[in-house]
């Protein structure tokens, strides 16, 4: 099958099978990311994997996914984000073939990395699509739809991912879990041929290898020391990295801020970060991801190798916060027309006192997945109207001309952010784990998590009232 547009005209406007394509699409990108963790001590014990080789199994696909979505996001301007999302999508279905095939640990990471470079090809075209095909009242229900799905997919793959382990499906096990996205990328492939719009910027812009190269530089920079510098010990070269990433940062911003000058293409035109509407929108970022992907990495294992629930029974405890999390989600544009963007500082609120049930069950000693209910529903409920909000706050500061370049920008904030957070909150979990054990570790790390949603209600006090 040809995936150039030539041999099958795309559609001129975004029908609901179109947007359903989309969001399957976005949905990928995101279960993919947790629907490892509970396969977690599976693959240990499978591949005889390390503390340190796990960690990369999970945040080696985000790293890539960060380093490239910018650059994602700029191709999809230039040569048409349909072709770019259904390549990105064909890509996903061969990586992730490539990653339940693995022999070996460094096999299925160097799979995993894979698979982040195809996400970051798929996922920039979705925000992209939508920015640019759809306005008004329907762009806010589309948008609305594209943040239920990105939180949702995390739950949906930890569910997932426990039930096909559990099912041991012709004895593949923890293999299941990547198997499973083969045949859905076929039909995410097949649909997009058909109904998927196509979109570019209006003027192209030219590729800016340096920028990309400095830009992918600075993110590994410091997301790699920060993943396996604890387990390693941190060796020379972990601390070699920190220190260069801020002045591989540096660089990156001097190259880019003379090309704009120059009236060239840069990946990441500064005065897109100089807009404050911009910046405010991608700091709401840092605490929404951070702790939602320290939280499910951290509640995974404390399920498993704590309270003793299986694969399955891990999957089916987040149950709860899933369903809160998807009405929240759809109520979102009635409470921002209400509310503006206070809404963003009661769903932290409300987030927060979830946290804070969930604390007080774990210290009880309660094990039973119903015990977890009360807690995990006000999370579902905070989290889906932080995540749908985020993204619409996001998009709406960004000029629909820069479409492409603004979601990517917003999508690369959100991979490093879920890198980060189990680069921070999931190394101090399992550093404190031989020292205090699981339970108090956990409660540890919701505690990070609850300063950041703080901060988060109160930056949210700070920001216009109204949201497009």
């Amino acid at each position: 099958m040809t995936l150039t547009p030539s041999s099958l005209a795309a559609p001129t406007r975004l029908t609901a099978l179109g947007l359903l394509t989309l969001l399957l699409g976005a949905s990928l990108s995101s279960i993919d990311f947790f629907i490892v963790n509970v396969a977690l001590p599976g693959i240990e014990r499978d591949l005889h994997a390390s503390p340190a080789t796990l960690e990369m199994v999970v945040a080696g696909y985000a790293v890539a996914y960060a380093v490239l979505l910018v650059l994602g996001g700029r191709l999809g301007d230039t040569y048409g984000r349909r072709k770019l999302f259904l390549w990105g999508v064909a890509a996903f279905g061969v990586t992730s073939l490539a990653c339940g095939l693995a022999p070996g640990a460094w096999w299925l990471v160097g799979g995993r990395v894979a698979q982040g470079a195809a996400s970051a090809l798929m996922l920039p075209q979705v925000l992209g699509t939508l920015h640019a095909t759809t306005r008004g009242e329907r762009r806010a229900r589309a948008v609305a739809l594209y943040g239920a799905v990105s939180g949702i997919a995390g739950l949906v793959g930890q569910v997932l991912g426990g039930a096909l382990v559990a099912a041991d499906l012709g004895g593949t096990g923890w293999r299941a879990a990547f198997l499973v996205n083969v045949p859905v990328a076929g039909a995410a492939l097949l649909a997009g041929v058909r109904a998927v719009p196509d979109s570019r910027a209006e003027r192209p812009a030219r590729s800016d290898a340096l920028g990309t190269v400095l830009f992918a530089a600075a993110l590994t920079a410091l997301l790699l020391p920060l993943t396996e510098g604890r387990t390693a010990g941190w060796p020379l070269w972990s601390v070699l990295l920190l220190i260069a990433a801020p002045l591989l940062g540096r660089a990156f911003g001097a190259v880019e801020g003379r090309a704009e000058r120059a009236g060239g293409s840069p990946l990441l035109p500064p005065s897109l970060l100089r807009d404050p509407a911009v910046r405010r929108s991608l700091v709401l970022g840092l605490p929404i991801f951070v702790g939602f992907s320290g939280f499910m990495f951290c509640f995974a294992i404390t399920l498993q190798q704590a309270l003793g629930h299986g694969a399955l029974e891990a999957g089916l405890t987040v149950i709860p916060m899933g369903l809160t999390q998807v009405v929240a989600s759809m109520l979102v544009p009635r409470l921002v027309r209400r509310w503006g963007t206070r809404a963003m500082t009661g769903a932290a609120l409300v987030h927060v006192a979830g946290l804070v049930v969930l604390a007080l069950t774990v210290l009880r000693s309660a094990s039973g997945p119903l015990s977890f209910a009360p807690g995990l529903l006000l999370c579902g409920l905070g989290q889906g109207v932080e995540l749908a909000l985020y993204y619409r706050i996001a998009l709406s500061a960004v000029p629909a001309a820069r479409a492409g370049t603004g979601s990517g920008l917003t999508a690369t904030v959100q991979q490093a952010c879920l890198a980060l957070g189990v680069a921070t909150v999931g190394s101090l979990f399992l550093a404190l784990v031989p020292e205090v054990g699981a339970r108090e570790a956990f409660v540890c790390a919701l505690g990070v998590q609850v300063a950041g949603l703080v901060g988060l209600a109160g930056l949210s006090l700070r920001l216009p009232r109204g949201v497009r």
